[in-house]
């Protein structure tokens, strides 16, 4: 004779699945709702700066309204003078990316071949990693001069160490088995680049990839900072011996924009590059 149980004082009833059209329907409102989410926190920013201008905790000069802001985006747009620095801006972050991402990737394949190149280039890496790009900046606009080659090597150079860090840590994940297999397979060193060490260490090569975007940005700037010229940097630093502060939150919210565009670039970039590794996750799941 069978027991009383908890399930026959409290009959559960059997839930059903979701169907796929409904599945489709949740993703769909899940992926509205990230894209709207930026939007809103923007909003809400938006009218928490207009009250404090409203409530006159501060001075107008000192954080003027978002109208004034506006007002003053759209006199620096028409006049071409934004877009014009921007455009310094962008080539030399561009040119700083390319130069920082090529060398830095190279010497850490070497140093991930060659451990005795490590022990060599290890004090050298831990001191400018360790010291500010805004002390040593000065010194590379003095010996590259004050144009756009000072700035690009600042760009560079700032670019340089996470990426040669990232590229070590990325082709030092790769198992030592699956290297082990490519040798027995007689693989010549190419063909062990290509078909294993690139594709197993593409996830961390392109995270440092998105940082080092970012940091580009940031090696521009601090070089026109330092050297008053063209950019969005030298702007800055003009309209703030101007007390022009509505000029100044322009150009950095230009900077920040040329930011999260790279960033956003890169990470596209990463989702093609790494769809192999969702399908296969989701083959493998099944």
């Amino acid at each position: 004779m069978r027991g009383f149980s908890m399930q026959d004082a409290f009959p559960i009833k059997n839930s059903t699945k979701a169907t796929k059209p409904e599945r489709r329907i949740v993703r769909r409102k899940r992926i509205w709702l990230r894209r709207v989410s930026p939007l809103l926190t923007i909003g809400v920013l938006l009218i928490v700066w207009q009250l404090v201008v409203w409530a006159g905790l501060y001075p107008r000069f000192l954080i003027p309204a978002p109208a004034e802001v506006a007002e003053a985006f759209l006199e620096a747009l028409g006049d071409g003078e934004l877009l014009y620095h921007t455009f310094i801006t962008f080539y030399e972050l561009t040119l700083g990316l390319i130069i920082g991402v090529s060398v830095g990737s190279f010497l850490g394949y070497a140093i991930v071949k060659y451990p005795l190149l490590e022990d060599l280039l290890a004090p050298i890496v831990v001191a400018f990693q360790a010291t500010p790009v805004v002390a040593y900046a000065p010194l590379l606009i003095i010996w590259f001069g004050s144009g756009v080659t000072g700035k690009i090597v600042t760009a560079a150079i700032i670019v340089f160490f996470p990426t040669l860090m990232n590229t070590v840590v990325g082709l030092r994940a790769v198992p030592n088995g699956l290297r082990d297999l490519m040798r027995a397979l007689n693989a010549t060193p190419w063909q062990m680049f290509i078909k294993l060490e690139l594709p197993a260490g593409l996830a961390v090569l392109l995270t440092g990839l998105k940082t080092s975007a970012t940091l580009a940005v940031i090696g521009a700037v601090v070089g026109e900072f330092v050297s008053v010229g063209d950019g969005l940097g030298s702007m800055i630093t003009v309209a703030r011996n101007q007390y022009d502060t509505a000029l100044v939150i322009v150009y950095v919210l230009t900077m920040t924009a040329l930011a999260l565009s790279l960033y956003t670039g890169v990470s596209v970039l990463e989702r093609r590059l790494l769809s192999w590794q969702r399908r296969s996750g989701s083959v493998a799941s099944v």
